[in-house]
C-alpha cells in the first residue's frame, strides 16, 4: 500500500485541513484515554467526544456489516456529512463488537509523512511490573506438541494457537505514552488505541492489513510466515534470507493467500495474485508478505462486507477453520477477546481499512494483558514456536518497559 500523504476529504472536522509537518503527530498527542485513535499507512484518524452512536447487538440476526451499513446511512440521513465508524471487532464475530458511528472525525496525513514522527517517545517510567504467562511456557509447548501429533493424524493442517502475558502493577497506566512508543518505534504499521469497554483500552501496532477498499480498488496483506529480528545486521540479514527460503514457512503462507484469493474471488472481477512473498519486516520480527489486489464487482460490497468475508483468514485460526477453532477453543485457557480480531474503520459510501489485531494488549486501570500467537503446522517444533510468541511479545514489552 502507498505510504504517500494523503488526506481522507471524505472525513470534514474543522481541522481537516491541517496537512503539513505536526499535523498527524498533533492527532497522536492530542488522544486521551476514551478517545479512538487509529494511524494506517494512508491516514491518520482521531475520533474523540462529540456526537456519535454505537452499534448495538440487535434483536435479530442481521450481519455485522449490514447493522454498521444501517448505522452510517441513517447518520447521513440525520444531518452527517461524512459519518464514519471506527473501533473494533472481537475474533468471534458473534460476540459484541466496539464500534461506534461518528459525525465528526479528525483527520491527518499518515504518520510516515509527518517528519515529527522521528522524534524519540518518552522512555516508559520504571514500574515493578509483576508478569504472568497464561499458559506458562511448557503448557504451551505442549499444546503444540498435541496440535501437531493431530495434524500427523491427518485430523487437520494448521492451526495458530496463541499465549498471553499478565502485567499488574502498582501504579496506574499511562496509556497515552504506552500509544506514543508503539506508533513511534514502527510509524508504518497499523498503530490503534480504542476503548473496548468499561475502562479497557484496546492498543497495539499491527503490522497486518486485512482488507481495504477505495473506490473499486481492493487490497489485502495477508502475513503468515515469521522469524525474530536480530540486533547484529549480519545474522539479521541471514535469517530474512532463511525465512525466505523455509518450505515450512512458504507452505504456511502459501495456504493463507490461497484463502484470501478465494475469499475476495466472488466480490472482484479480477485479481492481482503475487506467486511469491515479499519480506515485511518491523521492530521485532520479519514476516513474509503478499499483496493481493482486485477490482471490486460491485459498489455495494463494502470494505467491512469483504473483511467480514475474509475472517478469520488461516494466519489467525487455521485449517480446516472449523476444527481449528475447536483446537483453538480446547487448548487456550483465556477468550480470545479482540486479540485476532479486526480493527479499523469505514465510511457510508464502503470505503475502509481493517487490519488484523495483533501485536496487541488491553489496558485496564493497572493491568495490561498481552497477546502472542504462532502458527502451527505438522513440521512445527514446540521449542521454536513458544520462542516466536516470545518474540511477538516483544513489540509491546518494550513499550512499557517490562521484560519477560
Amino acid at each position: 500500500m502507498s505510504t504517500a500523504p494523503e488526506v481522507a476529504t471524505h472525513v470534514l472536522p474543522a481541522d481537516a485541513a491541517r496537512t503539513g509537518v505536526g499535523a498527524a503527530t498533533a492527532l497522536l498527542d492530542a488522544y486521551t484515554p476514551g478517545d479512538r485513535f487509529l494511524a494506517t499507512p494512508s491516514r491518520t484518524l482521531l475520533a474523540g467526544g462529540g456526537r456519535h452512536r454505537r452499534v448495538e447487538v440487535p434483536h435479530d440476526a442481521r450481519p455485522l456489516a449490514a447493522r454498521v451499513a444501517r448505522a452510517l446511512a441513517e447518520a447521513r440521513d440525520g444531518g452527517a456529512a461524512s459519518p464514519v465508524v471506527i473501533g473494533a471487532i472481537p475474533f468471534d464475530q458473534t460476540a459484541p463488537a466496539a464500534l461506534s458511528v461518528h459525525d465528526r472525525v479528525r483527520t491527518a496525513p499518515p504518520l510516515t509523512a509527518d517528519p515529527l514522527v522521528a522524534l524519540p517517545a518518552a522512555e516508559p517510567a520504571a514500574k515493578d511490573w509483576r508478569v504472568r504467562q497464561v499458559p506458562a511456557p511448557e503448557e504451551y509447548g505442549a499444546g503444540v506438541a498435541a496440535a501437531v501429533e493431530r495434524m500427523w493424524r491427518g485430523e487437520f493442517s494448521k492451526v495458530v494457537l496463541a499465549r498471553t502475558l499478565e502485567l499488574t502493577a502498582s501504579e496506574p497506566l499511562d496509556v497515552p505514552a504506552m500509544l506514543q512508543r508503539l506508533a513511534r518505534r514502527d510509524p508504518s504499521g497499523y498503530t490503534f488505541a480504542l476503548p473496548v469497554g468499561e475502562d479497557r483500552t484496546l492498543l497495539g501496532a499491527s503490522p497486518e492489513l486485512l482488507v481495504s477498499r477505495q473506490g473499486d480498488r481492493v487490497t489485502a496483506n495477508p502475513l503468515a510466515g515469521s522469524t525474530p529480528r536480530s540486533a547484529d545486521l549480519a545474522e539479521d540479514v541471514r535469517r530474512a534470507a532463511a525465512l525466505l527460503q523455509s518450505a515450512k514457512d512458504l507452505h504456511e503462507h502459501a495456504v493463507v493467500v490461497d484463502a484470501v484469493h478465494q475469499a475476495l474471488a466472488p466480490s472482484c472481477t479480477e485479481m492481482d495474485v503475487p506467486q511469491r512473498p515479499t519480506l515485511v519486516r518491523t521492530a521485532a520480527m520479519w514476516h513474509l508478505s503478499t499483496t493481493v489486489t482486485g477490482r471490486l464487482a460491485s459498489a455495494g460490497t463494502s470494505a467491512l462486507d469483504l473483511a467480514s468475508a475474509l475472517h478469520p483468514t488461516p494466519a489467525v485460526c487455521g485449517t480446516p477453520t472449523d476444527t481449528a477453532r475447536e483446537v483453538i477453543g480446547a487448548t487456550e485457557p483465556f477468550d480470545r477477546g479482540f486479540f485476532t480480531g479486526m480493527v479499523g474503520w469505514g465510511d457510508a459510501d464502503g470505503d475502509g481499512e481493517w487490519v488484523v489485531t495483533i501485536r496487541c494488549a488491553e489496558a485496564s486501570a493497572r493491568a495490561l494483558r498481552l497477546y502472542a500467537g504462532a502458527g502451527v503446522v505438522a513440521a512445527s517444533e514446540p521449542a521454536a514456536e513458544t520462542a516466536e510468541t516470545a518474540a511477538k511479545f516483544g513489540t509491546f514489552l518494550s513499550a512499557v518497559g517490562a521484560e519477560l
